[in-house]
């Protein structure tokens, strides 16, 4: 007894019905049964689902092309140019990127699947609110392909960047993001500091004028003021203002004496920064200030220095210790002076050093009589003018 066989296709799905190895047609959802002689027939079941996780496969695709008339009704076929981008909207909501030169298709369902071409040929920048999409997404297979598909740049306020395509410089970029696609093009992004900072040159063993050897610590204020010139003069900024105020450190410090540079220390930095200003100014760097921090001195020549110092201080010392004698002795001399024609002040002068004596001892022994002094006083008291 014969019986045909049975073949079912199940919802979301589609049957390839083959007879003798051969395509024959597309099955929809539904029961099929063939008489099946010598198993002439087969069916091949494939998932139709119409979602964006679930495209057709290449061999499939390669099935439609021999068959077009057959797949068109069931198949929503796309394909990209050399210089075209895919973008794949699901019920007019973006879910998926392809890129350039790729073909691919989906199953017709209840689902509306659309694929708008997007020409990069001469913009390789994406559309601000593309791009603003593309970086906050959170479906995943919508992320997976930005980031294979674009390049983000931020360039943060006070820095310049450079946008080099295939190896040429073709835009200067000011603060902000920037997308772009990365296809069939290599992309680089450099950026550069204008805001003011800070270069130290530390250590720097040097021989003064006189042979003494110093070791000096350098700090200088720059700036970037013409971005565009730095990035095509210099291929490390950064090195060579460094190696400007190493070499302008040694010429000054070598052309000075150890007493010179101690003397004045803005004068090194006055001069050092002359130097390197009028240098670095041709390649777009801005010298705003320079300063030496520390001058160290070997320890021989310290301990040298702390006797000069303290034999300077010494000799100080002395000069005002004999300007106050000699201050003193003039005193001493005026007040002779005023003293000799007058016996009342002086006789003054005397008892105030005699109240002097008496005030610092216990006992005080009087020779010549007691009346003797007090007939002095009293005479002393009668010459003394009346009021």
């Amino acid at each position: 007894m014969l019986f045909k066989e049975k073949f079912i296709i199940p919802e979301a799905h589609r049957g390839l019905l083959f007879k003798n190895e051969q395509f024959v047609e597309i099955l929809t959802t539904g029961v099929y049964k063939f008489w099946n002689f010598n198993k002439q027939y087969k069916v091949q079941v494939v998932n139709a689902t119409n979602a964006i996780t679930h495209p057709v496969a290449e061999q499939l695709l390669t099935l439609a092309d021999s068959y077009p008339e057959r797949f068109a009704e069931h198949l929503q076929r796309w394909e990209t140019g050399e210089h075209e981008v895919g973008l794949v909207y699901q019920d007019k909501v973006l879910k998926d990127l392809m890129a350039p030169a790729e073909r691919g298709a989906y199953w017709r369902g209840n689902r509306e699947i659309e694929v708008r071409k997007l020409n990069i040929a001469e913009d390789m920048r994406v559309p601000k609110v593309l791009a603003n999409q593309l970086v906050t997404t959170k479906e995943a297979t919508l992320r997976k392909a930005a980031l294979a598909a674009i390049l983000i740049s931020t360039v943060p306020e006070g820095f310049i960047g450079f946008l080099e395509v295939d190896g040429v410089q073709r835009e200067v970029l000011p603060a902000g993001v920037h997308v772009w696609w990365q296809f069939n093009h290599m992309i680089k992004v450099s950026q550069l500091d204008t805001r003011l900072q800070t270069m130290e040159v530390n250590g720097q063993e040097i021989l003064t004028k006189d042979r003494v050897g110093l070791r000096i610590n350098l700090s200088a204020l720059w700036q970037v003021k013409e971005a565009q010139l730095v990035k095509s003069s210099l291929v490390d900024h950064k090195d060579y203002l460094y190696r400007e105020l190493q070499l302008a450190l040694r010429t000054v410090v070598s052309t000075q004496t150890l007493d010179e540079l101690l003397a004045d220390k803005n004068l090194l930095n006055q001069t050092i920064q002359g130097i390197v200003a009028e240098k670095v100014v041709a390649y777009g760097l801005e010298l705003n200030t320079v300063g030496a921090r520390d001058i160290i001195l070997p320890g021989e020549m310290k301990a040298i220095l702390a006797q000069v110092v303290e034999a300077e201080k010494k000799a100080e010392a002395n000069l005002i210790r004999r300007r106050e004698e000699t201050q003193e002795t003039r005193s001493l001399h005026n007040t002779a002076k005023v003293m000799e024609g007058n016996p009342v002040l002086l006789r003054l002068k005397e008892l105030e050093i005699l109240e002097k004596i008496t005030g610092r001892v216990q006992h005080l022994n009087v020779y010549g009589g007691l009346d003797s002094v007090m007939n002095d006083l009293v005479k002393l008291t009668e010459r003394l003018p009346k009021h």
